[in-house]
């Protein structure tokens, strides 16, 4: 039998050592990837379903305390729409028409005059619930509202808490508006799809 030499025992055990460890690390580790596919029931997510949610959103823009900041003027040639206009908004949202009924949560979030030629407004928003079991949840709103229709439909594009992977619409009806102060009262009605 023919006699293997010393050092060619050493490199081959180091090799064999190195793949050992090389191989449990690999069997181990956490993966790294970008992305990978995962399948539903791994997140909890269990049947679909479609929830209704109706609430009366408060834009206060007068007084002392209002709900909705104007935080970008129009230049003084704007349109007659106010084009260019930025408000910022904490607008309660509440059970019933009246400022004192339930609050059920906020809408947080920008509107901004995005129309030359009718009262067209980019509608970017939070609904931020904190009432019964969608305390902590919100739903997401980005779309056109076209104010002087009677019904205005935006998409919900988002959510979170209860509403993770929500999506839907909402529509928006005038309830309420005081030429005067600005003021109004809109009522909602959220239709989302959710798990």
């Amino acid at each position: 039998m023919a006699k293997t030499p010393l050092g060619a025992l050493i490199l081959t055990s180091d090799f064999l050592f190195l793949f050992i460890v090389y191989t449990f690390s690999l069997a181990t580790a956490k993966s790294h990837h970008f992305s990978r596919t995962l399948s539903p029931t791994n997140l909890g997510l269990k049947k679909e379903k479609l929830s209704h949610l109706h609430f009366y959103f408060h834009d206060i823009v007068s007084g002392r305390n209002p709900s909705a900041i104007k935080v970008v003027l129009p230049p003084n040639n704007a349109s007659s729409t106010g084009f260019g206009m930025v408000a910022m908004i904490d607008d309660p949202l509440t059970v019933k028409p009246e400022i004192s009924s339930k609050l059920v949560g906020r809408a947080q979030g920008i509107y901004a005059s995005a129309s030359q030629s009718e009262d067209g407004l980019l509608m970017a928003m939070n609904f931020a619930f904190m009432e019964g079991k969608y305390n902590g949840s919100g739903l997401s709103v980005l779309g056109r509202n076209v104010v002087l229709l009677t019904v205005r439909e935006m998409p919900i594009i988002g959510g979170s808490g209860l509403f993770r992977f929500a999506r839907g619409y909402v529509q928006a009806r005038t309830h309420t508006y005081n030429p005067k102060t600005g003021d109004a009262v809109v009522e909602y009605d959220a239709y989302v799809l959710h798990y």
